[in-house]
């Protein structure tokens, strides 16, 4: 049983953390769990935390110390109140985005990780700028995100390898990780073949 839990999912950008979140928080409100369920750029825009754009990135620039505040104190008001409803079933956060893992909240911290190869191919696909697709899979070779959550984390930090797996397989992994069965641990992914290639 997971009892009342918030969970971050972060990653790279096109690593699947919203295809990932989304399944996760449907498959735990299925099961009876009063789950919130929080996009994390959605969150900065609708709170006014943008405070400009990169000019040469093409980044929404956020004010990430305002995002960390505004983002506990929803999520202190989610768990703090109940209703009928969460009367009678534990309550699930799960915060997903790239800037998750720079907040501090998180009863688990999920990094996704995806090959820089693949990720490259997805990037294109969405018709990202030369330049971004290769900060981005750069990003992943050096597993930036995994290291900056792990700052914040420590052993409270998972990576997810998802180049091979079905969304079925990631829920089921990230489930485990929930509710402490399994553990896997910053350090055992390693991507670096790919920007001593690149």
């Amino acid at each position: 049983m997971i009892k009342n839990k918030t969970i971050f999912i972060s990653g790279t950008p096109c690593t699947g953390k919203t295809t990932l979140a989304t399944e996760l928080a449907s498959k735990l409100s299925n099961d009876g769990y009063d789950c919130k369920f929080i996009k994390i750029n959605d969150f900065a825009i609708d709170n006014n935390l943008v405070e400009g754009e990169d000019p040469e990135k093409f980044y929404k620039v956020i004010n990430i110390d305002k995002l960390d505040e505004y983002l506990n104190l929803e999520l202190k008001d989610f768990f703090d109140n109940s209703d009928d409803l969460s009367d009678f079933c534990n309550k699930i956060a799960i915060v997903e985005g790239h800037l998750s893992h720079l907040c501090h909240g998180a009863d688990k911290m999920i990094v996704l990780r995806l090959n820089p190869s693949v990720l490259e191919e997805r990037l294109n696909a969405r018709n990202y700028i030369e330049s971004k697709v290769y900060e981005n899979c750069e990003a992943e070779s050096l597993a930036v995100c995994s290291v900056e959550a792990y700052d914040i984390y420590e052993e409270d930090t998972h990576e997810i390898d998802c180049t091979n797996k079905s969304i079925d397989e990631l829920v089921n992994i990230s489930l485990d990780i929930i509710n402490g069965s399994s553990e896997f641990p910053v350090g055992n992914i390693d991507f670096m073949e790919w920007i001593i290639n690149n």
